[in-house]
């Protein structure tokens, strides 16, 4: 899979970033992943049993990137070592991720409470301290039966937890495509150490001179 453009100046080489998606049974995980890469949203809930992986090509920044993307399944503990991580998660790639995209239900408490512990455990267990991680309020369409007040989460999570945070609909794809923009953002400022900013590639994508796969 590709993105093609022929109006914008790219580099000649591209970087490959791995994203790992990771939360609690039945919050949204694949359907966002799914609404990403090919606008496609199951209505039947199917529990995500084994890793998938998808590979979009993403321009940012005038910056090739060959994304990896892992829909993981339930994990019931991030892998503290390459020994877990073989044993226990054989494949998944958990710990050589670049990214980390939380997602949890705005609905269910537990579903926060569940990626609280699991961003803890990563920055325990990566020695990177610079390892951008999103935390994604999914199901913006049920806010009404909300378990947790945004602004609450919100603060938490830009404040204290100095992470990205977002909220989004995987069943009527809003805000998915500004999460992944955001999540980019971020890792191409940290490869090419200059503020991000994205006019330019918005601009075409507007005049579809550029494509997202």
């Amino acid at each position: 899979m590709a993105a093609a453009t022929s109006h914008l100046t790219l580099d000649s080489e591209y970087q490959t970033v791995r994203l790992a998606v990771l939360g609690a049974p039945g919050v949204g995980k694949s359907s966002i992943v799914r609404q990403f890469v090919m606008q496609q949203f199951p209505e039947e809930y199917v529990p995500t049993e084994q890793r998938q992986v998808f590979c979009p090509a993403v321009i940012i920044n005038e910056h090739l990137y060959e994304v990896r993307i892992i829909d993981c399944p339930y994990i019931p503990y991030f892998p503290v070592n390459s020994l877990y991580e073989w044993t226990d998660f054989r494949g998944y790639g958990l710990r050589n991720a670049t990214a980390y995209v939380l997602v949890y239900d705005i609905t269910s408490e537990d579903s926060f409470e569940y990626i609280k512990s699991l961003r803890l455990q990563i920055l325990e267990s990566r020695s990177r301290q610079d390892v951008p991680i999103f935390v994604v309020g999914n199901k913006h369409d049920l806010a009404e039966e909300r378990g947790v007040p945004r602004r609450e989460v919100a603060n938490m999570v830009k404040k204290q937890w100095k992470c990205g945070y977002i909220e989004c609909s995987a069943k009527f794809n809003w805000h998915i495509m500004l999460l992944f923009k955001e999540l980019m953002k971020s890792i191409d400022f940290i490869d090419y150490g200059h503020k991000p900013t994205s006019m330019r590639v918005q601009d075409a994508l507007r005049r579809n001179r550029c494509v997202i796969l």
